[in-house]
């Protein structure tokens, strides 16, 4: 149990206002967070990357490792509208990597063909706000092909690459993070990294998985998560979450690029209340690590989960409702869920929207004293 001078701080500090200011609201300073970076077993050397780098590394190996794959979307011959295909169709020619028109459905039903006779395809939606109109050929195609045809045939290779989430500017079309929707349809898996490092691993797997795969790009960390990567052929497996930070007071799940917020709130909770938090990268959507999460919760009987989508069917509300049937007994608070609001996202609102380091903070002091 959590007692004592802890909770006495706790309290005090209910009577402060964290959003009071504009830098406050804004998510505080920018200065960088100091992440904790994977390590990969006999790595050998390494270089520094950002993201869309690392992005642009694996599918460079995956590339010059099997000659049936290719690359296609809105832009991606000349680099894409975030540079994670440049120079890619200078190295392996313009029937490998190749743009086609703006039609996501098209792109979508064409991934999937292609897949069906034995290529691997990798696929780019250039905004995950735009994923929509192809819905019907991923959900009702591609994640049922296999069992439609009572396995005879399958577009397992599929592999689509989608940019998501906030960016301080983008609005109701391309801020969205539409990964729940996905998340609920069998024969689909849905991968989210969070630091260059976990890309490049993520999509690899990604990439040679035997199921079609939407790998969801967090866009905010495009240039700003840099790590030293190894420049070798790795894979991170799907499907298994990452525990970040061990505690033992409560439990901080999250994915994407909501990580860094979360480390900030953690932070902030340890420096000022001497709380100690388990921060889980959840890292695979579906199937998600229930084994890591329940472990957790059982140990620290609290739990938050954060993530930038409306609160409403969220992939936190199959979580929650998870680790309640899984882990009643042990709890010792609500599980809390701290998300975007039931709202389309707004453009000069976003800073309230967003469940921004803040929000996470006051979440896990309302949690410690329950």
């Amino acid at each position: 149990m959590f007692r004592g001078n802890n909770i006495k701080k706790i309290n005090s500090l209910f009577v402060r206002s964290f959003h009071s200011t504009v830098a406050n609201r804004s998510g505080g300073p920018s200065t960088p967070i100091n992440y904790p970076s994977l390590e990969i077993e006999n790595a050998g050397e390494k270089q520094k990357m950002n993201l869309f780098q690392a992005i642009n590394n694996g599918m460079d190996i995956a590339m010059q490792k099997d000659s049936k794959a290719v690359i296609f979307g809105e832009d991606v011959g000349f680099g894409g509208v975030f540079r994670c295909t440049v120079g890619l169709r200078d190295k392996y020619g313009a029937s490998r990597v190749f743009n086609t028109p703006l039609c996501e459905q098209g792109i979508a039903g064409f991934a999937i063909g292609l897949a069906a006779q034995g290529a691997t395809p990798i696929a780019e939606i250039q905004f995950a706000d735009y994923i929509f109109p192809a819905f019907d050929q991923i959900v009702n195609e591609a994640a049922k092909y296999r069992y439609r045809s009572g396995g005879q045939f399958n577009c397992g290779s599929l592999t689509i690459r989608s940019p998501y989430g906030a960016v301080g500017h983008g609005g109701h079309y391309h801020s969205q993070s539409p990964e729940s929707y996905f998340g609920q349809t069998p024969g689909l898996k849905v991968v989210i990294p969070s630091t260059p490092i976990e890309a490049k691993g993520l999509l690899l797997a990604s990439i040679r998985e035997k199921d079609p795969v939407i790998f969801f790009e967090p866009k905010l960390m495009y240039r700003s998560a840099v790590e030293e990567v190894p420049i070798g052929d790795y894979e991170i497996p799907l499907g298994k979450a990452r525990v970040v930070k061990e505690g033992k007071d409560i439990t901080i799940i999250g994915w994407g690029a909501q990580m860094r917020v979360l480390l900030q709130a953690v932070n902030m909770a340890e420096e000022k209340l001497g709380i100690s938090c388990e921060l889980i990268d959840l890292r695979t959507i579906q199937p998600w690590d229930v084994e890591t999460v329940i472990e957790s919760v059982k140990k620290t009987g609290r739990v938050i989960i954060s993530h930038e989508a409306p609160k409403t069917g969220g992939w936190a509300a199959e979580i929650s409702a998870t680790i309640q049937e899984r882990c009643f007994l042990h709890l010792e608070a609500p599980i809390q869920r701290v998300c975007g609001y039931d709202t389309p996202f707004p453009l000069i609102f976003e800073k309230f929207y967003v469940p921004d380091h803040l929000k996470n903070f006051e979440s896990i002091k309302k949690t410690m004293v329950y």
